[in-house]
């Protein structure tokens, strides 16, 4: 016989409603009321929400001469911890390589995964070739595809090959994200800095200031409009970008837009003290674009939160260098994001439960071919499921994670309540934020094609 999770409070997208689950094999069997199981787990007082799913995470990313503190076996283990129970990572095409070998490239990494885990891929050099091979990754369940704006001599790429990019998408049912920030303009004010000696953390935020944001994100999205095709802005961090992507909703574009937890909770202040851990791109902002992005969370104008993590330890891999350029871009956040989602968003009556899981679970499940699989609960869904104790008071601290880095930029952040049990396709990985199950499970994901999201 299955399990049966007694006396909580069920949150989806869309309603809240108390009753019990009956799972049995990797599935939901059954919601309602007075099921018999061998096993019946008590969680009066608990909410429970489906599982978290992290669509933009890089572990054992490879850059500036160094590599993530987390791999896939500490990265999905901390994810799985702190209530996700799906990633999806970013495989990266490199000049002169097919985008089929890039792939082959993460999925040799990708072992003794803790969560399920699925693929975008960065595209970053065009050919003859290309449109054929996006048609094979659709077929082997990659079917998002990441496009540059930013990193000029590396992974930039140009407008005609947004275009194409972008024509190729619309034709198979795929989609295009894309890192929008204005290469070309950064390189410039860079160089600019370095030539005054102007070489502090803050430099790395005055360098990418919130205008060339906004000038890539009103870019691409007039040649979606062009195409016709749909987009999916990745860490949107600043007010006048949010403008630009309102604008063009008004105009009909289908665009989808992801923020993350350092864009609503972090501010530019923190360069001035030790710095160097929050050099990420783009960088942290104004508190006055924390609170734009917190209403357009609010008014349903953002559709997914993320956490973009890429973790470098700040002793011997962001501390080494004096020099702003020269730091590997990145921070972590996938073991803490439902926590301070939770704790700065629903506590604080910034978004409701039901907006929690559809930012956190479901819109992702949705936009990146995952639903109804994963993403909410019901009968048929995988009982990917996380059972949340909003009565437990904590602090989050690089002492009690199990993220594989020094230190996390939300040191010292309240943190109100626990993952009391994770549960992954019926199976339950976590009790008490604690890993009882420590057999890697997690399994790749073929998701669907693109359907044009919610």
């Amino acid at each position: 016989m299955g399990i049966v999770l007694k006396g909580g409070m069920i949150i989806t997208a869309s309603d809240s409603y108390k009753a019990d689950i009956y799972i049995e094999g990797e599935k939901i069997q059954a919601i309602g009321n007075d099921f018999t199981s061998d096993e019946i787990i008590d969680v009066s007082g608990c909410y429970i929400f489906p599982g978290a799913i992290d669509c933009h995470t890089h572990f054992a990313l490879e850059t500036m001469g160094t590599i993530t503190a987390d791999d896939f076996a500490t990265g999905t283990k901390a994810a799985i911890i702190g209530g996700t129970t799906a990633i999806i990572d970013y495989a990266t095409q490199y000049k002169g390589e097919s985008l089929l070998t890039a792939l082959d490239k993460q999925f040799k990494k990708a072992v003794n995964c803790y969560c399920d885990f699925g693929f975008h891929m960065g595209i970053t050099d065009w050919n003859e070739s290309t449109g054929y091979e996006m048609e094979r990754l659709m077929i082997l369940g990659v079917t998002s595809f990441k496009l540059y704006m930013a990193y000029k001599n590396s992974l930039q790429v140009d407008d005609g090959v947004i275009y194409q990019a972008l024509k190729k998408s619309k034709d198979i049912s795929g989609l295009v994200t894309v890192h929008c920030e204005n290469g070309d303009i950064i390189n410039e004010l860079v160089k600019e800095a370095i030539s005054e000696k102007h070489l502090f953390p803050i430099y790395h935020a005055k360098t990418r200031p919130d205008i060339v944001e906004k000038e890539a994100i009103s870019r691409v999205l007039t040649i979606s409009e062009l195409t016709g095709a749909s987009i999916y802005i990745v860490h949107l961090s600043t007010n006048m970008g949010l403008e630009s992507i309102i604008d063009a909703k008004r105009r009909g574009v289908n665009v989808f837009v992801e923020t993350c937890p350092q864009y609503l909770l972090l501010d530019d202040s923190l360069y001035f003290s030790e710095g160097e851990k929050y050099i990420m791109s783009p960088p942290l902002r104004k508190i006055e674009d924390n609170i734009a992005l917190w209403k357009g969370l609010s008014n349903n104008l953002i559709d997914t939160v993320a956490t973009d993590h890429c973790s470098f330890n700040y002793n011997g891999q962001k501390n080494c260098d004096h020099n702003f350029s020269k730091i590997p871009n990145g921070a972590p956040g996938v073991e803490h994001r439902l926590a301070l989602m939770y704790t700065y968003g629903v506590m604080k009556n910034r978004i409701t439960l039901n907006q929690l899981v559809s930012y956190l679970s479901t819109n992702p499940a949705k936009i990146f071919g995952l639903f109804p699989n994963k993403g909410t609960i019901a009968v048929g869904s995988d009982a990917d499921i996380v059972v949340y104790d909003p009565n437990v008071k904590n602090v989050i601290s690089a002492k009690n994670q199990n993220q594989n880095v020094d230190y996390t930029p939300y040191e010292g952040f309240e943190k109100m309540g626990l993952v009391k049990y994770t549960f992954l396709r019926g199976r339950m990985i976590v009790k008490d934020e604690q890993l009882v199950e420590n057999e890697p499970l997690g399994k790749y994901i073929y998701r669907k094609p693109f359907k044009g999201g919610m």
